[in-house]
C-alpha cells in the first residue's frame, strides 16, 4: 500500500458539498482516507479575480500506482462535473497529488512531489495539521518549517 496526500479544493457552487462528493469517490474507487484536514477557506491563487476556495488535504492508502493514480484523479474530478477550459480558472473540483510515498516523480503529465506546494498557505496549512513532521523529498525540510518559511517571508 501507498501512502499518498492529495489537496482538494472547489470555488464554484456548493463547495462544501463538492469537497464532501470527492472524499466518498476518493474512498470509493481509490482507497482508504487515513486522515482528512479541516476544510480552510482561501483567496485564489494565480489568478485572482475569482470566488474564494476551500481547500482541504486528504491522507490516503492506495494500492494504485503512480500514474494510474493521477489518471483515476482525473477521472473522478470529469464524473464531478469538472471541465479544464483555463488554467487556474474557477472549478467544481480540483485534486492535486501533493506527495506519493517519499517519491520523486518528473515524468511528462505528472510531477510529483506537487511542484508548487510549498508556494500555497492553502496546501501547507491543511498539511501541517495532520502531517506537520512529513519531510517534502525534494527540499528536506517538514511540512511546519515550509509554512513557517512562508508566511514569515
Amino acid at each position: 500500500m501507498h501512502t499518498v496526500y492529495l489537496s482538494t479544493g472547489s470555488n464554484m457552487g456548493n463547495r462544501e458539498e463538492y469537497l464532501a462528493r470527492a472524499e466518498e469517490e476518493i474512498t470509493h474507487f481509490i482507497g482508504h482516507i487515513e486522515a482528512a484536514s479541516s476544510i480552510i477557506e482561501t483567496a485564489p491563487w494565480g489568478k485572482t479575480d475569482q470566488p474564494a476556495f476551500l481547500n482541504q488535504v486528504l491522507k490516503i492508502k492506495t494500492r494504485f500506482p503512480p500514474l494510474f493514480l493521477m489518471e483515476s484523479l482525473l477521472d473522478v474530478e470529469k464524473a464531478m462535473g469538472r471541465n479544464r477550459t483555463e488554467k487556474w480558472g474557477p472549478r467544481i473540483i480540483d485534486i492535486d497529488i501533493l506527495f506519493f510515498n517519499n517519491r520523486i516523480i518528473n515524468e511528462e503529465g505528472l510531477c510529483i512531489p506537487h511542484p508548487h506546494l510549498h508556494e500555497r498557505e492553502f496546501v501547507l496549512k491543511p498539511m501541517v495539521e495532520i502531517a506537520p513532521d512529513f519531510v517534502h523529498p525534494v527540499l528536506q525540510k517538514t511540512m511546519s518549517a515550509l509554512l513557517q518559511e512562508l508566511t514569515h517571508a
